[in-house]
């Protein structure tokens, strides 16, 4: 009884934390546990998923299955880069509901979002109000920065591509690193484009500068997160730096690597499955 009481209360401190912008949303592809497309496929949720939808539902070799960007680059080398891009976006351009984790975090009204999924899910939930969309970028060949940022025009419902600036002033900013379907697609999900990524990241140039000071001090609310591969906490440790701390909520039991990462970066554990957080957090 006594776990229990102290978790409620563990959720209703992140719900004030998220509505007064010190703890921020970071949406991983565990959120689509359960999710279906309208035509009852299951949307991936994990990396060997992930695979699977990419591979028409064929294991791939041990090898590949190690981790989706694997199998992903794999697939590039054989069937090259536009046909990767155009696969992920049918897999995340199929029809199928936001869950209620996504919806009830956009009722909170933060400021800051993080979604490493490839989908458009939170874009539809703000179709209606003006934001910033912060969409990653891989292998550009005419400068070091791995992003692109758009404002979103409510009247006209659609993107249109500006300067750093815009983000001083902005109420809502979405940060997609890994890609998105809209405003056109373009994805990060192949060896190759993590290595890219990564090492830009480290450089300074993966994140705006305005992000990297709102960032300082914040929490981070980790949301079907995995950090038992090295891409998934080297992406994470870039994106949070300067953090305070944060939440995992899993009730998994976690791997050396995990803990390390967990303790290094001051994280608290919550022992439930997404599916009992979000209903206790709904």
């Amino acid at each position: 009884m006594c776990e229990t009481i102290d978790i409620n209360d563990t959720i209703a401190t992140i719900k004030k934390e998220i509505r007064n912008q010190t703890t921020v949303p970071y949406f991983g592809l565990g959120v689509f546990a359960g999710t279906t497309t309208k035509e009852g496929e299951q949307m991936p949720y994990d990396s060997d998923s992930m695979i699977l939808m990419m591979n028409n539902g064929r294991p791939m070799s041990q090898r590949l299955m190690f981790e989706y960007s694997r199998a992903a680059m794999h697939l590039e080398q054989r069937r090259g880069v536009d046909y990767i891009n155009q696969l992920i976006n049918w897999i995340y351009t199929k029809e199928f509901e936001p869950t209620p984790l996504h919806k009830a975090i956009v009722n909170m009204m933060p400021r800051y979002i993080i979604d490493t999924n490839r989908d458009t899910k939170l874009q539809e939930l703000f179709a209606y109000e003006p934001h910033c969309l912060i969409v990653g970028k891989s292998r550009i060949l005419d400068n070091d920065y791995r992003y692109e940022i758009f404002e979103y025009d409510v009247e006209n419902r659609k993107y249109f591509q500006v300067e750093e600036e815009v983000l001083d002033d902005a109420k809502k900013i979405l940060f997609k690193p890994m890609g998105s379907p809209l405003p056109e697609p373009s994805f990060i999900i192949s060896d190759a484009d993590y290595v890219d990524w990564l090492t830009e990241a480290m450089g300074g140039f993966a994140v705006p500068p305005v992000l990297k000071t709102y960032r300082k001090t914040k929490k981070y609310l980790f949301l079907g997160t995995f950090f038992d591969r090295d891409t998934d906490r080297m992406v994470a440790n870039e994106l949070t730096l300067d953090l305070e701390g944060g939440y995992v909520i899993t009730d998994k039991e976690l791997g050396k690597k995990e803990k390390k990462f967990v303790e290094k970066h001051n994280l608290e554990v919550l022992p439930l499955s997404l599916d009992e957080f979000s209903k206790a957090f709904v």
